[in-house]
């Protein structure tokens, strides 16, 4: 699950997500970004009504772009108010949720899932 200030970019890095991990089973994958007047910030209902869309009982892996959205998360999570199971990644946003998306497509577990992102900390362009 992808959470963002921005509803179109938390769009667009679900949908190149999803279509790098094509061609066999998807994982389930949403985004909450914006607030509920379409500006820019993060909306505690957005996060919480992706998080139950997505939920399938495993835990829910939550990669947030910076600032309130990771608050935001780490308070929904410190309330208990996310499905079981649920952790905030600590990933890149783009490369971390390419990896996320891939890996839990493949059937992974969520651990496996949040380290495969995390390990693009590590991806180098040079």
């Amino acid at each position: 699950m992808l959470v963002s200030h921005s509803a179109p970019v938390a769009e667009a890095v679900a949908e190149l997500a999803r279509g790098l991990a094509a061609g066999g089973p998807m994982a389930a994958v949403a985004a909450a970004g914006g607030t509920a007047d379409g500006g820019l910030g993060t909306s505690a209902e957005r996060i919480l009504a992706a998080a139950r869309e997505v939920d399938r009982g495993a835990g829910v892996a939550l990669l947030a772009d910076l600032g309130s959205s990771v608050l935001t998360v780490k308070t929904l999570l410190a309330q208990g108010e996310l499905p079981p199971g649920s952790r905030l990644v600590d990933a890149p946003f783009l490369e971390g949720a390419v990896a996320a998306v891939v890996t839990a497509s493949a059937g992974a577990p969520l651990t496996m899932v949040e380290s495969t992102a995390a390990e693009a900390y590590t991806y180098r362009k040079t």
